[in-house]
């Protein structure tokens, strides 16, 4: 089976939403929500593809010609690529009744742990979504990152309490949720948090905690101020807010601002392994990509996972080998070229 044929298959299956498109840039399903689209016309979506392409990667072959090392380390465990599978909660309304959240979740995490990453899980308004996910991830040792969205506290805590269950490595809040609009309309309402409410939900994990959904240096000084350990560089896939720049527009800032202190992901269109070199580069640790993980399971289960995940490390390698980094620490922003301003 061909990548080309898992996509084909997903389209069979993957329902109203998404269109399992040979190259996901936002344009499909700009639009439709809930899952793949976005509450305004998309335009941040597609953006967040489309300037990623405009960034160019800089070939040096002057080097040396060994194989190139993608491990990553964090939170005291290694991987071996800087990516991640990126979070879905509630597949079988976005996606297509193929898949619920334990039976998805049970083929993502297993899929990335045996070829040595992590898979980010995601939540919903039903609780029977991070019950699936933290089951998925206890059934499997603890190798993934659940994602709690930002609830009300009592909500919070009640789902705080299952990621504990779950032996998970570490948990994530996709803050950037606050602008889905299902989480307004909930009673007490959830939705954005402060520094100090921040604060409290991090203490109370006990645990390695990721804030997703920063978009500037001041939201990446808050998540430091609160005391998170990692953030992503993440706009929600561009469907909470039209008009936002894209992530590729804003990670150099944030990194130069971060400036080691904590870990930083990007997320946002980025498709390839060459996308995910130029994430690097420009200052990330690692990536997170989420639609292709979902068509790849919706076309061929864990055959196709598994097959996504070896074309984005081929990719990366043959990028990292073309431009002369021996690993991830020797990939620098020299060896991008970006886009005029």
């Amino acid at each position: 089976m061909t990548y080309e044929e898992v996509l084909e298959n997903a389209r069979t299956c993957i329902g109203p939403y998404c269109k399992a498109c040979p190259v996901c840039n936002g344009r499909a399903c700009r639009n439709q929500m809930p899952g793949p689209g976005a509450k305004g016309v998309g335009d941040t979506a597609i953006r967040n593809y489309e300037k990623w392409q405009e960034v160019r990667v800089q070939m040096d072959t002057i080097c040396d010609n060994r194989k190139p090392d993608t491990r990553l380390t964090l939170f005291g465990k290694t991987f071996q690529y800087p990516f991640f599978a990126g979070p879905v909660g509630a597949v079988n309304l976005h996606y297509g009744d193929k898949y619920d959240d334990l039976s998805y979740n049970d083929v993502v995490i297993r899929s990335c742990a045996n070829e040595g990453i992590a898979a980010f899980t995601g939540d919903g308004m039903n609780p029977e979504v991070m019950k699936g996910a933290t089951k998925a991830i206890a059934q499997s040792e603890g190798k993934g990152i659940p994602t709690v969205k930002p609830w009300n506290a009592k909500t919070v805590h009640e789902k705080m309490e299952l990621v504990k269950e779950s032996g998970a490595f570490a948990v994530a809040m996709d803050i950037d949720a606050a602008g889905l609009p299902f989480l307004k309309n909930m009673m007490p309402p959830a939705g954005s948090k402060t520094v100090e409410e921040l604060r409290q939900v991090i203490t109370d994990a006990g645990k390695p905690f990721i804030l997703k959904g920063i978009m500037t240096v001041k939201g990446a000084l808050k998540a430091i101020e609160a005391g998170a350990d990692a953030i992503v560089v993440s706009n929600h896939g561009g469907r909470v807010l039209d008009q936002c720049p894209s992530t590729a527009e804003v990670l150099p800032e944030i990194a130069r601002a971060v400036n080691g202190r904590i870990k930083i992901f990007v997320d946002g269109g980025l498709r390839t392994g060459t996308d995910i070199f130029k994430a690097l580069a420009m200052g990330a640790d690692g990536v997170l990509i989420c639609r292709p993980f979902v068509c790849a399971a919706y076309g061929a289960g864990e055959e196709g996972v598994t097959m996504l995940i070896r074309k984005l490390a081929a990719e990366l390698e043959d990028t990292m080998s073309m431009c002369g980094a021996g690993d991830l620490a020797s990939i620098q922003q020299d060896m991008i070229y970006l886009p005029k301003s």
